[in-house]
């Protein structure tokens, strides 16, 4: 069911009348997919704030964005295909300037779509790690990394603290991994590397309905005794896990999750057990950013967000600023490149693919440190930038590494040979004609 978050504050009056307020001649349209219910809602939650609240800051602040205002819209899909789909199709009649599905599954199935709608997708540093190839998939943008450049950067975190790759020779790493296709995408690439690397790979699949119930799955850890633990999980998984990595006295050092494992909710589960998990981070967490404390100001302290105070800041929330951050940008772009206000989709996807978030740029949005520069390209929708490992003290994350390259050279060549494969695999599946402004 879709939920109107924000009007244009002129039309604030005349709030019931959607037709006429919410789709003004000057405004660009952004529907947000969230979960705020079911089993995965404790992650999709802090994500929904951070998406709401950066967009109704820039409307609070600015006034939208380049003088267009921006119409937000939620959609609840409970984490579920079959309803995220549905979100879908009530909202593309409505000229989304771009969708946000924040879910692999829901991703997967609306690829096909994007292109014949015109509507350009954002799955943020999740999906279809192969659709980082524009040239294949120009309406679909995966930046700033894919589960396989996460994956890369677990293997040369592990490299790292046991003295060089050739150190990974015979150790056993464990894939610990949600039973969905979200949960899956690292395993090819992990796969392909244990066979150069010549570790042992094993694979601990997590049922969506045992997503609370690992004690089996953790005493099979015991057992094989694992040197290192990659854990792609979400929701209500992630806090489950790591109270049975500490229950069997797992080493938490050398527990590392992908960003998405990463919430401070997570974390907080495992009590003072939990002290030195590790995640891979496509953002820093914390509220002392001058973009933040502009959210609190213009929004959450005037009771127009739905967030806990207490939570502005955590990782995720700020996971979910990044995302709006990345779509404001992109309309700033095609309002550039068309010379309008109200740009439409095909606009944005143009937007989107000459993206170039510079240091400089980052300091001018009060997100200094936050998050790497960002960079994309007509034959590059990723990016494969820099991440760093965050480590969980006890109360908060901490940044634990200098700012890391994503093994592009190994994932590069996968990702354009998965890409190919499913452009063969899919009938007819269309050769790129879109405009390139991308220089």
């Amino acid at each position: 069911m879709l939920r109107k978050l924000l009007l244009s504050a002129t039309a604030a009056g005349a709030a019931l009348a959607m037709g006429q307020s919410a789709f003004a001649q000057e405004s660009v349209y952004v529907p947000l997919f969230t979960y705020r219910t079911g089993a995965f809602a404790g992650s999709g939650i802090p994500i929904a704030n951070g998406m709401a609240d950066y967009l109704n800051m820039l409307n609070e602040r600015d006034g939208g964005i380049g003088g267009a205002k921006i119409v937000v819209e939620e959609c609840e899909t409970g984490y579920d295909t079959k309803k995220g789909v549905e979100c879908y199709e009530q909202v593309k009649g409505k000229n989304p300037v771009i969708t946000n599905p924040y879910s692999t599954g829901i991703t997967l199935q609306l690829i096909p779509k994007a292109s014949v709608d015109k509507i350009p997708m954002l799955s943020m540093a999740y999906g279809l790690s192969a659709a980082a190839v524009g040239d294949v998939f120009p309406w679909i943008f995966n930046p700033p990394d894919t589960y396989w450049d996460g994956a890369s950067v677990f293997l040369k975190h592990v490299a790292e603290k046991e003295g060089g790759f050739e150190k990974l020779k015979g150790k056993k790493i464990g894939l610990v991994h949600l039973d969905a296709p979200f949960g899956k995408e690292p395993i090819e690439l992990l796969e392909k590397l244990s066979k150069e690397y010549g570790f042992d790979l094993k694979l601990y699949p997590v049922a969506a309905a045992e997503m609370q119930n690992q004690s089996a799955l953790w005493l099979g850890v015991r057992r094989d005794r694992p040197d290192w633990i990659y854990l792609q999980g979400w929701g209500a998984m992630n806090p489950t896990a790591i109270k049975e990595a500490a229950k069997i006295n797992f080493p938490m050092e050398k527990l590392v999750g992908v960003w998405w494992a990463g919430g401070d909710d997570d974390a907080r589960a495992g009590g003072d057990q939990a002290k030195g998990y590790k995640a891979i981070a496509v953002n820093a967490a914390g509220a002392d950013f001058p973009v933040i404390k502009d959210i609190q100001k213009h929004v959450v302290d005037k009771g127009k967000s739905q967030v806990d105070k207490a939570k502005v800041g955590d990782n995720l929330y700020n996971r979910g600023v990044f995302n709006s951050m990345l779509i404001a940008e992109a309309v700033r772009n095609a309002q550039k490149l068309t010379g309008k206000k109200a740009v439409t989709g095909e606009d944005v996807r143009r937007g989107m693919e000459t993206l170039s978030i510079t240091e400089a740029r980052l300091k001018e949005l009060g997100m200094e440190g936050f998050a790497a520069p960002l960079k994309l390209s007509c034959a590059d929708h990723n990016g494969h930038h820099k991440v760093f490992i965050g480590v969980w003290d006890g109360a908060k994350w901490n940044k634990g590494s200098d700012w890391i390259e994503p093994m592009k050279e190994k994932v590069r060549p996968l990702l354009e040979a998965a890409a190919k494969d499913y452009a063969d695999k899919n009938a007819g599946w269309p050769k790129r004609s879109e405009i390139c402004d991308a220089k």
